[in-house]
């Protein structure tokens, strides 16, 4: 499955889910029921983003991004939490006005499988796009299924709450209940916004890094040191460089040809890096070769010659 692919399952799956719960919502007139269904309109609206910012980042890198387009999946992770905060805070205030009135729920012992079977579904498409975002590493698709888990999460306390609802008869536990919920959506998308925005401040990649001196030191041999390896990620994708200091004796082809090499193995074993190599000669480097210096050592003087 292609992760647009997946983008499209968790519209589709989300249109589904609203549904379910509108009817548990429409069954109950509950508002911890309601909070929990408008949960997931922003499910939708975040699959919808998820979907065009997948295109997007897929599309080859073109003059005016040269870059790739990959950061557009933490931009829509962004936005998703700005979206899944805002929904929180609406729901925050409809569940403080119904705790000023609180209303008894109905039908509890029916909304509540209803709302069940909307849950199971949310999990297995957020089990789904959660396997996709790790074999893809795309932050977007982690985004959403970090979303749906929380969804379903909050649900199950919705059910643990209008179970209280019936047992005890005291419906201001519902509106109390639709407020926890409204938290809880409000934790998860500012824990989005605060990811999002650190990724987009191009972090190092510190595991990235450890590989690469692992693959450099497989040809220490062949090269003095090396020093300024920098990495930062963007979407799906880590952009790498390094200096490398090449013995003064090696032609510019062979230094070539050495970081080549280097790029092509870091390639093989992390397609998602791109390195970019900078030969550099020894700083104490003499102009002429390795040779002609070695043999004004003998003969300082130029005595011999």
């Amino acid at each position: 499955m292609r992760k647009s692919e997946a983008a499209v399952l968790a519209i589709v799956g989300g249109i589904s889910v609203f549904s379910i719960k509108i009817a548990a919502y429409i069954i109950s007139n509950s508002i911890a029921l309601l909070s929990d269904a408008a949960e997931s309109v922003t499910n939708v609206a975040a699959a919808a983003l998820l979907l065009f910012s997948v295109r997007l980042s897929g599309k080859p890198p073109d003059a005016s991004h040269p870059y790739g387009h990959q950061k557009i999946e933490e931009i829509t992770r962004l936005l998703e939490g700005v979206m899944i905060t805002a929904i929180a805070a609406a729901l925050l205030q409809a569940a403080s006005q119904r705790l000023l009135n609180p209303t008894y729920p109905s039908y509890i012992e029916i909304a509540i499988p209803v709302s069940i079977v909307a849950s199971a579904l949310n999990a297995a498409i957020a089990l789904i796009l959660l396997k996709k975002s790790r074999s893809e590493w795309s932050p977007a698709l982690e985004g959403g299924a970090k979303h749906l888990f929380s969804d379903v999460f909050s649900s199950a306390g919705v059910w643990v709450g209008l179970l209280l609802v019936k047992a005890t008869g005291y419906a201001v536990i519902d509106p109390i209940l639709a407020i926890i919920v409204s938290a809880l959506v409000a934790r998860a998308g500012i824990l989005l916004v605060v990811k999002s925005s650190r990724y987009l401040m191009d972090p190092a990649c510190a595991l990235t890094e450890a590989r690469i001196k692992e693959i450099l030191s497989r040809h220490k041999q062949s090269f003095v040191s090396y020093h300024e390896l920098k990495t930062r990620r963007s979407g799906d994708k880590v952009f790498s460089e390094l200096h490398l200091i090449i013995h003064g004796s090696v032609s510019v082809k062979d230094a070539h040809d050495l970081a080549d090499r280097i790029e092509s193995e870091v390639r093989r074993e992390m397609p998602y890096v791109n390195l970019t190599i900078h030969i550099e000669p020894p700083e104490d480097l003499d102009p002429r070769s390795d040779r002609e210096a070695q043999d004004d050592q003998d003969d300082p003087g130029g005595r011999l010659l």
